[in-house]
């Protein structure tokens, strides 16, 4: 990781050293921050906790520290918070010398934007989006392509042919889950009936309200739902328990093996499968860069051909359905079929 020397000066210096931390290409913020002290963390609401999207960026900082020795501190966003949050949280970790610093969600793009500026000699990562930056990672993944798999397994599990997706926020990013998922089901079983709900239009408590998310589930389950797919953060475990409680029904999780989650364990019996999404390699490539002296910038894709995105197998309740998932997974890599990225 590069190591930036801490210039202490007297008031009376302030400007000279301004000019010669210019020279040298930093910002006089960066220029007087402390040594590198690890990895900054910034998690999307909901916390390492999650279940799904946060953890999965933890695991990958996990490792990091398991691996490579890094120190990791992380920080969590609560709801409503605002652009000048987020930039605060970024910036607290640049300059206390963590290096290099994460954002997790799409909600950090413009922040992680505008401090990379600032800190020109930090690396900056951020997921699910592409800021502008040269000292920018962007990592993004083929969620849609995932959760096209994740369609033709609930459309060979049902057995009413008719299947729902539960989203967070009605957004860009989960629609890519939406559209995908529906895809995947019609390719399938084109008599299928999807019936797709958001929990917010614009509002990031979607990802942190799972009455919310188990009160919609409900409502899918009364209309003879047997499968439902949740992209919604923390709230899809609010989906997961109202789906345990119904027989024959399954459930269908997001970002991490849920099945594998401990928070969920009570559950898992229902749990038919994960769209899993490798933040944890992302950021464990991010960390490792810095570490080799090479820290990753411009965009990332992490896609179905190169194990981006998978589908969870845990519990064996795709095992019978698996070879047609795997042809589907291959007419996908191959080209043969493209799937959407807008419903």
């Amino acid at each position: 990781m590069r190591r930036v020397i801490r210039i202490a000066a007297a008031a009376t210096a302030t400007a000279g050293l301004a000019l010669t931390a210019t020279a040298c290409g930093q910002s006089f913020a960066e220029a007087n921050r402390a040594k590198d002290a690890g990895v900054g963390l910034a998690f999307d609401i909901g916390g390492r906790d999650d279940h799904s999207f946060n953890e999965a960026a933890a695991r990958g900082a996990d490792n990091a520290t398991k691996k490579l020795g890094v120190n990791v501190k992380m920080l969590t966003a609560k709801n409503g918070e605002t652009e000048a949050d987020r930039e605060q949280r970024l910036t607290s970790f640049a300059e206390a010398g963590y290096n290099p610093v994460i954002g997790v969600g799409f909600a950090y793009s413009q922040a992680v934007q505008n401090v990379a500026k600032d800190f020109p000699a930090t690396t900056f990562g951020v997921v699910d989006a592409v800021p502008e930056g040269k000292n920018v990672d962007a990592m993004v993944f083929a969620e849609h392509e995932g959760s096209y798999l994740a369609g033709v397994a609930a459309a060979l599990k049902s057995k009413n042919h008719k299947v729902g997706f539960i989203g967070g926020v009605n957004n860009a990013l989960i629609q890519k889950f939406q559209a995908g998922y529906e895809q995947g089901v019609r390719d399938t079983d084109p008599k299928a009936k999807v019936t797709s709900q958001y929990l917010y239009p614009n509002n990031d408590k979607g990802f942190n309200d799972p009455a919310a998310a188990k009160a919609k589930a409900a409502g899918m389950l009364d209309s003879g739902i047997d499968v439902i797919y949740s992209a919604a953060g923390q709230s899809g475990a609010g989906a997961i328990e109202a789906i345990s409680k119904v027989k024959g029904a399954w459930a269908i999780g997001v970002d991490s093996d849920q099945y594998q989650q401990p928070g969920l364990a009570r559950y898992k019996n229902r749990i038919l499968t994960s769209v899993v999404k490798n933040v944890d390699v992302a950021v464990f490539d991010l960390i490792k860069s810095g570490q080799d002296g090479k820290p990753l910038t411009g965009v990332h894709s992490y896609d179905l051909k190169h194990s981006g995105v998978s589908l969870a197998t845990s519990g064996g309740f795709i095992k019978d359905i698996q070879p047609k998932i795997d042809a589907a997974r291959k007419k996908i890599i191959e080209g043969k079929v493209k799937v959407k990225e807008t419903p």
